[in-house]
C-alpha cells in the first residue's frame, strides 16, 4: 500500500503571516514539518504543496520535494487533492498540516495501521486529551465521536457541553490534530464536493466531509501534539527547541 504524505503550506496566514518560513530555531517550520513526516515508516512519499515561490525555494533549500498548486484553493484538502494528482499509484493520501512540528511520526503511521486493517474506513484523523485551557480556545477544535468511532462533529466551540457542569460529564472532551488521511478515491471525492455551510460558518474544512454525510474515523491516543496557531505558539516552540537543544 503506498501512503503519501502532502503538507500544504500557504504564506499568507491570517493570525500568523508567513508561518511556514518562521526559522527562528534554525530551520524553517515547514521544515520541521517535514521531517516529522519522513520519520513516519509507513510513508513513503513526503511533499510539500504550495503557491508560494519563497515557500518552494526553502523547502528545494533543505532538500525537499515540493509542488506547485493553484493558488485559489480555499483549504489544505484542496491543495492536497490537486497534489496527490501526480501520483496515480497512490493508496492513501495524508493531509498533514503544515503546523505541527512536534507530531510524534508513529500518529502518521498509527492512522495508516487503522485504514490497513479496515478498508471500510474511507478517511481518518486523530485526536486526543484536551487541556483545560484549551476548552474556550477556538483554534483548539474540538471533536465528538459517535459509539463505533467516527466524527459526528468537529466545532472550535467547547463541545460536547456538560448541561449540569462538569460532575455531570459523561463524554470527555477531546482536541482534533492537524492530520487527514484519504483514501485516494475519497480525496478526489472530497476536492470535486463545494464548499458546505457548516466548513464556511466553522472554518474547518472536515466539516465538508461530515456534511456530505461521509464518516471520518477518529483514533484516539493518549498523545499531545502542540500544534503552532499564533504567533505565541510559535514562541513557545522555539523555546522548547532551544531547550532541547541546550542554547
Amino acid at each position: 500500500m503506498k501512503v503519501i504524505c502532502v503538507i500544504p503550506a500557504r504564506y499568507g496566514s491570517k493570525r500568523f503571516p508567513g508561518k511556514p518560513l518562521a526559522s527562528e530555531t534554525g530551520k524553517p517550520l515547514i521544515q520541521h514539518v517535514y521531517e516529522t513526516a519522513a520519520r513516519a515508516k509507513r510513508v513513503d512519499v513526503v511533499l510539500v504543496a504550495t503557491d508560494d515561490q519563497r515557500i518552494r525555494a526553502a523547502v528545494e533549500k533543505f532538500g525537499g520535494r515540493v509542488v506547485m498548486t493553484r493558488p485559489e484553493h480555499p483549504c489544505g484538502t484542496n491543495r492536497a487533492a490537486e497534489a496527490a494528482a501526480a501520483f496515480p499509484d497512490a493508496d492513501i493520501v495524508i493531509n498533514l498540516q503544515g503546523d505541527e512540528p512536534e507530531l510524534d511520526p508513529k500518529l502518521l503511521d498509527l492512522v495508516v495501521e487503522a485504514m490497513a486493517r479496515d478498508p471500510s474506513i474511507e478517511a481518518a484523523t486523530l485526536a486526543g486529551p484536551l487541556a483545560p485551557e484549551e476548552v474556550n480556545d477556538p483554534n483548539s477544535v474540538k471533536v465528538v465521536i459517535s459509539a463505533a468511532g467516527d466524527a459526528l462533529y468537529f466545532s472550535r466551540a467547547p463541545i460536547p457541553w456538560a448541561r449540569d457542569g462538569e460532575a455531570e460529564r459523561f463524554a470527555p472532551m477531546l482536541k482534533h490534530f492537524g492530520i487527514y488521511a484519504y483514501r485516494a478515491a475519497a480525496i478526489r471525492d472530497y476536492a470535486a464536493m463545494p464548499q458546505t455551510p457548516l466548513e464556511k460558518t466553522e472554518k474547518l474544512e472536515q466539516l465538508r466531509w461530515l456534511e456530505n454525510g461521509r464518516r471520518m474515523r477518529v483514533i484516539v491516543t493518549d498523545r499531545r501534539p502542540a500544534g503552532i496557531d499564533t504567533p505565541e505558539d510559535y514562541a513557545a516552540f522555539v523555546a522548547r527547541q532551544r531547550k532541547h537543544m541546550g542554547t
